[in-house]
């Protein structure tokens, strides 16, 4: 009797595809560092009533909180300035000698704050290609000098060595490199001691659903210690702000990113009456797009009756000046990414100051 043929091995399943949209549940993504990329977490102290600041100083550590004005979250501010600065006064020099003989420390009684950003420093998460987060940000703030004495950025790159976008494929494995670099580049950041963090990304913010953004901002909380602005959570107070139900919405994303911010806004009360994807093929793109593009795509397809406000997505596309333009132009309010981001983290933080220039939303509210 011939002996029967072994049968052939099972292949594995295939992994089946995270694509925010299909069957998301939270911890599906892997927020693992990547090999090679692996660095020690920072996380701000809000337990000790003192601390050991980075020059060796250990001095008070008056850390405060509050209520976030927008999303009633408890909103830690951490004592950056306490034990700063260490520093001599440099006294009597010996003839012919150019080092000093004597030295005297400085008093720093209660510690000085940071002599450019004594009201908030503010952390800024960036992918590497983004070339217009900090330029918006900036601009906002120079175009009202004086009304923003004392806020300042420090921004820090996330490595995309996918930059391409050109399909839904493409842009599903963007953000898994995203994932594997974000708390290297979060560690990074921290050394410059932000207060608080606004993620200057948005397509992973939206990733998900409202789920996914509590997610997200739930690992970089738990790095850190500290709160987070993300461009999702950023959009939707801005409309709440409106009364905004029914929305259209534009943004530089394929499909699958376009359904994943249709589930997040479906998610959480609003009406996505129409969405544009100018469906660039790389993060680069995003930069590059003409603003007559962006006022065509409005004009034509997303400005008609019913529709509540218009929302503007990926903050490589830079529309703080033509959202401020249009929205005089078309009377509907325009929520530029960029803007609600900003927008959102001074209100969390606590300052009011109503900026021009910068769209109604910082206007009005």
């Amino acid at each position: 009797k011939k002996p029967a043929a072994a049968r052939p091995a099972k292949k594995p399943a295939a992994k089946a595809t995270i694509d925010g949209v299909t069957g998301f549940k939270k911890g599906q993504r892997d927020f693992s560092q990547a090999k090679g990329a692996k660095s020690k977490a920072i996380k701000m102290d809000f337990v000790n009533d003192t601390k050991e600041y980075t020059n060796g100083v250990v001095a008070k550590n008056k850390w405060s909180s509050h209520n976030g004005l927008l999303t009633g979250e408890v909103v830690r501010i951490p004592d950056v300035d306490s034990g700063y600065p260490k520093g001599v006064f440099p006294k009597i020099w010996s003839d012919g000698e150019p080092m000093p003989r004597e030295v005297e420390s400085f008093d720093i009684g209660d510690g000085f704050p940071d002599q450019n950003e004594f009201k908030m420093k503010f952390g800024v998460i960036i992918p590497s290609t983004n070339t217009t987060v900090e330029y918006d940000f900036w601009s906002m703030i120079m175009q009202n000098r004086e009304a923003c004495k004392g806020i300042g950025f420090h921004v820090s790159g996330i490595l995309i060595d996918a930059p391409k976008l050109a399909t839904d494929k493409d842009m599903l494995n963007f953000l898994k490199m995203f994932r594997k670099q974000i708390f290297t580049t979060v560690d990074r950041l921290m050394t410059a001691e932000p207060q608080y963090i606004i993620m200057g990304m948005s397509l992973e913010t939206f990733f998900g659903g409202w789920e996914g953004n509590r997610e997200f901002k739930k690992e970089l909380t738990d790095r850190t210690g500290l709160n987070i602005a993300t461009g999702a959570e950023a959009c939707k107070a801005s409309l709440d702000k409106f009364g905004a139900k029914r929305i259209t919405v534009i943004t530089p994303y394929q499909e699958i990113g376009d359904r994943n911010v249709v589930k997040f806004f479906s998610e959480i009360g609003f009406e996505v009456v129409r969405i544009a994807g100018l469906k660039c093929g790389s993060a680069t793109d995003i930069a590059h797009v003409p603003e007559a593009w962006c006022e065509k795509v409005i004009k034509e397809n997303l400005v008609f009756e019913g529709v509540d406000a218009i929302v503007q997505c990926g903050t490589n596309l830079s529309m703080v000046g033509l959202a401020d333009r249009l929205e005089q132009e078309l009377n509907i309010p325009i929520i530029a990414i960029n803007v609600a981001c900003l927008w959102f983290g001074m209100r969390e933080v606590g300052i009011q100051t109503q900026l021009q220039g910068c769209t109604r939303l910082f206007r009005e509210h």
